[in-house]
């Protein structure tokens, strides 16, 4: 795949995850605090919890494959956990070009 691409996923991944990671974290301080979430949106934290759901199997899987491929299993897996995808591309794919993480 293109390098270029492999960044703009990647910015773009990591830009959503963090807002994700805010939104199910403001949702839990409302839960706490007996206050509620704005109705409208009720969908974007289902779909925010989905995406953390997945990022955090793939970050899980990178964790667990680093090792064998040399890496740091803990920084490769939060690494992972933000890129999702790309940073398995590049786990399991070590020749490709668009490998920046060392």
């Amino acid at each position: 795949m293109n390098k270029q691409l492999f960044s703009i996923i990647k910015i773009t991944s990591i830009i959503l995850i963090t807002c994700a990671l805010c939104l199910e974290s403001w949702y839990i301080y409302l839960q706490l605090n007996d206050g509620s979430i704005p109705s409208n949106l009720y969908s974007a934290l289902w779909l925010a919890s989905i995406a953390l759901i997945s990022h955090f199997i793939e970050g899980l899987i990178a964790a667990f494959k680093a090792d064998s491929c040399d890496k740091n299993p803990i920084t490769y897996g939060i690494y992972t956990f933000f890129v999702g995808f790309v940073g398995l591309w590049e786990l399991f794919n070590p020749t490709s070009e668009s490998s920046s993480y060392k």
